[in-house]
């Protein structure tokens, strides 16, 4: 099967087409008078350079193949939370995600849903090769253009790096600490080909991983970014603490953590029930997309499917809500409990009668109008900075150490709080608990069960038997914790293992 996929590279911006797989023959660079520049013009200068990497960003957040809900890395956080027990749908409404709800998606290798993160991190991945390897034969006639050159590159391995980290945990097996990993991951392209390459085991998917970030944070260092769209040190240090976290490094997660979050001042009260719409002024915000007006889809941005105010079926029918076991297990002081509410009245949002109105509904995230579902997406805050070196301090033994910093988080969240009085298991469980509740919404819960070896338990909320289908707990040993590699993919690359059935 010939799948054929073609890139155009505009001259403000990247605009990434595909109709087919990464491992297919293709024409990545397409040459055309009035809309696209050849190869040639794309690695002529710095600054064009440069407009690859915008683009990449800029597809985080724009990218849309079949399907209105497959909108860049907004709409991956979604599935991720669906697939899990914090978000709840209290409705089916006109659909969106519902099959995500129901493990359905990942178990059908043709399913459009199954396919896209796969499509979306490969094109990424492709983009980044294509940096990586022209980018240091780019003209720099000035030292300024050098340092374009140097920044765009480092970008771009962050991005290989971060895409590979989404891919490994989606499509391959959890990452066990202390075992040579040789389960199955995903294949690792450094090179834009289509060369049929097999699936690399787990442990060399983070080996490149970690690889790459190094190579981005030599780049980086010190570099100062356009806006918080951009990779910059800080994040760079913010992905190494993630992925030690997964890895079960935790005195890697540590380091990482403390240096990755100076600079970023946890927000205050009133900013945490805002709407979490203003990227560029929150201070705790590392990394996330502010979604330009007219580069936007008014019914596929983030805050079409998860804001509580913008004017579409969906929010109408569909408001999604929190789980009221988790909820009110937290005293009415953590400010975190205001961003939901348990009548589901939102009246301080003064709602039209055409909104369906259910319990424990969100109002977390506030899209800039009713008729503009525009909602800041949140990448990386760094809440997550904190929550991961109190439990990877936890895990380490230092109790006192990680009730130190998880006490000031806690305390920012809640000023009764009084400080950590559980020990042991409990502890990390409160750590966990407070990292559910801080990330609601923000696409960490199923990757969290999955590293964390737990099973799916939906049951004693308000989650709807209908909407879920009855899938209402799942075995961490269950196979549908991987997802399926797309059969567009198996038929493309003669070399690629399934995920067993």
């Amino acid at each position: 099967m010939k799948n054929i996929k073609k890139q155009y590279i505009k001259w403000a911006v990247v605009l990434s087409v595909f109709t087919g797989m990464v491992s297919c023959e293709s024409d990545y660079l397409e040459t055309d008078p009035t809309t696209a520049a050849s190869e040639e013009a794309a690695y002529s200068s710095a600054s064009n350079l440069m407009a690859i990497v915008n683009g990449m960003h800029r597809d985080m957040y724009s990218r849309q193949n079949d399907s209105q809900g497959q909108n860049g890395q907004g709409g991956i956080m979604i599935m991720m939370d669906a697939l899990a027990d914090d978000l709840v749908f209290p409705s089916t409404g006109n659909g969106w995600y519902v099959s995500t709800v129901r493990w359905q998606d990942q178990v059908n290798e043709s399913g459009s849903n199954d396919f896209y993160p796969y499509q979306f991190y490969y094109a990424l991945i492709r983009n980044a090769n294509l940096v990586i390897a022209n980018g240091p034969s780019v003209p720099a006639p000035t030292a300024a253009d050098a340092a374009t050159i140097k920044t765009a590159i480092g970008e771009a391995y962050a991005f290989r790096a971060f895409c590979y980290y989404m891919l490994v945990q989606i499509y391959g097996k959890r990452y066990i600490a202390g075992t040579n990993n040789t389960q199955l991951g995903v294949p690792i392209r450094l090179v834009a080909n289509e060369i049929p390459l097999a699936r690399n085991t787990v442990e060399e998917v983070y080996t490149q991983i970690n690889k790459d970030l190094d190579e981005a944070a030599s780049r980086l260092a010190g570099v100062t970014r356009a806006t918080k769209s951009h990779f910059n040190d800080k994040v760079i240090l913010g992905l190494r603490a993630r992925v030690a976290l997964t890895q079960g490094n935790y005195t890697a997660a540590v380091t990482a953590a403390q240096s990755a979050r100076v600079g970023f001042a946890l927000m205050d009260n009133t900013a945490y029930t805002a709407g979490f719409n203003n990227l560029a002024a929150n201070g705790e915000w590392m990394w996330g997309a502010t979604i330009i007006a007219d580069q936007g889809d008014s019914f596929s941005n983030f805050g079409a499917y998860m804001s509580r105010n913008f004017n579409s079926t969906n929010i109408r029918q569909a408001p999604k809500a929190i789980n009221s076991k988790l909820f009110l297990s937290f005293p009415s002081t953590d400010i975190r409990t205001k961003n939901f509410d348990p009548t589901g009245a939102h009246t301080a949002l003064a709602l039209p009668s055409t909104y369906s109105k259910f319990p424990y509904t969100s109002q977390k995230f506030i899209a800039a109008s009713q008729g503009d579902s525009r909602v800041d997406v949140p990448y990386m805050r760094s809440a997550e900075m904190y929550l991961i070196e109190a439990e990877a301090l936890a895990r380490l033994g230092n109790e006192a150490g990680s009730k130190a910093v998880f006490d000031v988080f806690a305390k920012n969240r809640n000023p009764s709080y009084t400080g950590a009085t559980t020990t042991g298991t409990a502890y990390i469980t409160e750590i966990l608990n407070s990292r559910r509740l801080e990330f609601w919404g923000e696409g960490f819960r199923f990757l969290d069960l999955k590293r964390l070896n737990q099973g799916l338990d939906r049951t004693g909320a308000n989650h709807s038997s209908v909407v879920t289908n009855n899938v209402m707990t799942v075995a961490n040993t269950d196979l549908r914790w991987e997802f399926l590699i797309p059969r567009t993919e198996i038929n493309a690359n003669p070399l690629i293992v399934q995920n067993p059935l």
